[in-house]
């Protein structure tokens, strides 16, 4: 079930953008976006919240509480009907396209009376824009590309939306009597970066009354086809939700085939047929007299085909079967081995969290060591100065008295054009570690993007390369860069690269990983989280880099906290 955090969050981001397309105040939509962040990652649900509960929240001052109060006592914000009525639907979708900001939309819909994305293709193709201030052929251009971008994602959901969605429903599918086992499989199993529909595989020896629980629950807005074994829903997100009933006798069988990939299961098959066996979702049978060999299970499975359990995030046909038969397949990283998370803010720059919070909420995940890493002066918006960072060094210092959390100062440095980092050796010395990222000049050409990152990765004082490829998915497509000199360069330096857990990032991605690693890259699998809750999105870091069969060996923050100090020397004599 969503809890009202996340329509609260959504509301509140509404009035971001409306607030943003205006332009009337140009703090208003910020003080919005931060409360939104601030309310979706809220530990507890606040549908029974007072105002006193509501202002609580890292965040929400009193008109934003106010509002909040009313849309759940109400089921609606006055003000946001208002600024609703102001501006098209449309246009607010329009902030979605890469290229097109708030100011550039209002623009559009002003002096162009452009309303959605079908009008703003059809004055791209009669080239109505260039004749607008701040337009021109190179922003059609970047709209283009943009639009190319939207339409190459064809309304995927991000791995994090599927998943909150999927094991709400399999928790209360779960529920049902009669019902075995649930759980969900496809594309999402495997945890790829985005998902077209969630499917879902429960185990029963009678179908109806879940079928039918799955097809009134409250997230269904739609019903496509409701059948004894099989019903599609749509939600009313938009995802469609596929559900399969089988018996628990060939459960294993089920799981295996519906989790696929399609090309793991054809090779899988394949082996099956040269043992003289057949496989399908029903199970593993002898080919010659049709006798049932293995279904319950999918361990039993591939134990009868030769071959070790695959972890569905390997299932892909990247070699994964014939490592199988050789008995070389990795002992993926798991989310237990992960001992500290390397990148994080507070509230001292744009994180929701005090310092104090973060640590609790590290100490509670049994982590050894926590990594504060709050922005540097170079992005200006975030205020940070060298006596900030001071004080906080002095903080740090006070809560390490008595701690079993190690606590590691470090900072999220700005990659600039050239290469350089906001501070220089003396004061970088000061610090436990640092990540260093790219957060500007996103389009440089490829041999000036390369040569920035190498001179960062040069730099004795940077540890990692935070969100190396710097996209959004969907929204942002990777900086153009040489990646074979940039692996180089980690694997010579010893700099390691990130892997941002965040679900739309999951930067580095799979294939990236997997080649980096053929260099001999050590790599830090890091929230960048920015409030207590963004710590939980490990779990998608660390899918990933099975996705690219990293070992605990591979991923310095799964390394004790002596063996990572060293790392973090990285050849410096201190």
């Amino acid at each position: 079930m969503a809890r009202a955090n996340d329509e609260v969050e959504a509301l509140l981001l509404e009035f971001t953008d409306l607030l943003s397309i205006l332009g009337e105040d140009r703090f208003k939509p910020r003080a919005y976006d931060k409360a939104a962040r601030a309310v979706g990652s809220y530990h507890t649900d606040i549908a029974d919240f007072d105002i006193r509960q509501l202002m609580l929240i890292p965040g929400v001052g009193r008109s934003i509480a106010d509002k909040v109060l009313e849309y759940l006592q109400t089921g609606s914000i006055h003000e946001l009907e208002e600024l609703r009525a102001r501006i098209p639907d449309g246009v607010r979708q329009l902030m979605l396209i890469p290229g097109v900001g708030p100011k550039k939309a209002m623009v559009l819909y002003q002096e162009v009376g452009i309303r959605d994305v079908d009008d703003l293709l059809e004055a791209l193709k009669e080239h109505r824009l260039e004749s607008l201030k701040g337009f021109g052929a190179k922003t059609e251009a970047n709209i283009l590309a943009g639009l190319e971008m939207m339409q190459r994602s064809g309304g995927r959901a991000s791995l994090g939306a599927a998943l909150d969605l999927a094991e709400s429903l399999v928790a209360e599918l779960s529920t049902v009597r009669g019902v075995d086992w649930c759980a969900y499989a496809g594309s999402l199993r495997r945890m790829c970066e985005t998902i077209g529909d969630i499917d879902l595989l429960a185990a029963s020896e009678t179908p109806g009354p879940v079928m039918d629980r799955f097809t009134t629950l409250p997230e269904v807005a739609r019903i496509l086809a409701h059948g004894e074994t099989k019903s599609s829903v749509v939600t009313g997100a938009g995802m469609q939700v596929d559900l399969r009933v089988v018996e628990p006798c060939v459960w294993g069988a089920a799981l295996q085939y519906f989790t696929g990939s399609k090309a793991h299961n054809v090779r899988v098959r394949e082996m099956a047929v040269r043992r003289g066996l057949k496989l399908s979702e029903y199970g593993l049978f002898d080919a010659r007299t049709d006798k049932l060999v293995a279904a319950v299970t999918e361990e039993e499975i591939y134990e009868k085909l030769g071959l070790p359990w695959m972890p569905p995030t390997l299932r892909e046909d990247r070699g994964e079967v014939e490592a199988g038969l050789k008995g070389d397949l990795p002992d993926v990283l798991r989310t237990e081995q992960v001992k500290g998370d390397l990148h994080t803010h507070t509230d001292l720059t744009d994180g929701l969290a005090s310092l104090e919070a973060m640590l609790d909420a590290a100490r509670a995940m049994n982590y050894s060591y926590l990594a504060i890493t709050d922005h540097a002066p170079g992005l200006a918006m975030h205020r940070m100065t060298d006596a900030k960072v001071l004080e906080q060094r002095g903080r740090i210092e006070e809560l390490r008295a008595g701690s079993k959390l190690a606590i590691l100062q470090g900072s999220e440095l700005n990659i600039d054009p050239e290469g350089g980092v906001d501070w220089g050796p003396e004061f970088l010395s000061g610090l436990d570690m640092t990540v260093a990222s790219v957060h500007s000049h996103f389009n440089q050409p490829k041999d000036e993007m390369t040569k920035r990152l190498i001179r960062a990765i040069e730099n004795p004082h940077v540890n990692v390369i935070g969100h190396p490829t710097g996209r959004l998915i969907g929204r942002r497509d990777p900086i153009d860069c040489d990646l074979e000199a940039v692996f180089e360069a980690a694997a010579r330096t010893g700099t390691a690269l990130e892997i941002n857990c965040y679900p739309d990032r999951l930067d580095l991605k799979d294939e990236h990983i997997l080649w980096a690693r053929r260099h001999g890259v050590k790599f830090a699998v890091n929230t960048d989280a920015h409030s207590t809750v963004d710590l939980s999105y490990t779990r998608f870091g660390v899918a990933t880099a099975q996705r690219g069969w990293l070992t605990k060996d591979d991923v310095i923050n799964a390394w004790p906290l002596a063996k990572l100090r060293r790392f973090l020397k990285k050849g410096r004599s201190e």
